[in-house]
């Protein structure tokens, strides 16, 4: 699967590529997160190799939340050279999230 994981320790491996990176904010407790993990699995597929797309699990990390200003999850960004291009908060459909990207890469 090419979805990543993305960590307090390991998003500046990520970052300091030159490719757009979608993140997904979201927490274990959280149902609408739920319902978007088949959704970023999905695009994460569909994009390999072109975009990083990944998940950041705000219960076991802090560094992106405060980086981002991330208050309310799900939250969706989409990155391009280190800043943020797109920013959805909610759970939203495949085909808004493959706009978001499509207009960026």
């Amino acid at each position: 699967m090419a979805e990543i994981k993305f960590t307090d320790d390991n998003y500046n491996e990520y970052f300091s590529q030159d490719r757009l990176i979608v993140i997904d904010f979201w927490a274990t407790w959280c149902g609408p997160c739920q319902r978007l993990a088949p959704i970023i699995a999905q695009i994460a597929d569909e994009y390999e190799g072109k975009v990083i797309v990944g998940k950041y699990n705000a219960e076991n990390n802090e560094e992106l939340l405060e980086r981002f200003n991330i208050r309310n999850i799900p939250t969706i960004l989409v990155i391009k050279g280190g800043e943020t291009v797109e920013r959805i908060t909610g759970a939203v459909n495949t085909a808004k999230i493959r706009e978001l990207i499509d207009k960026h890469i």
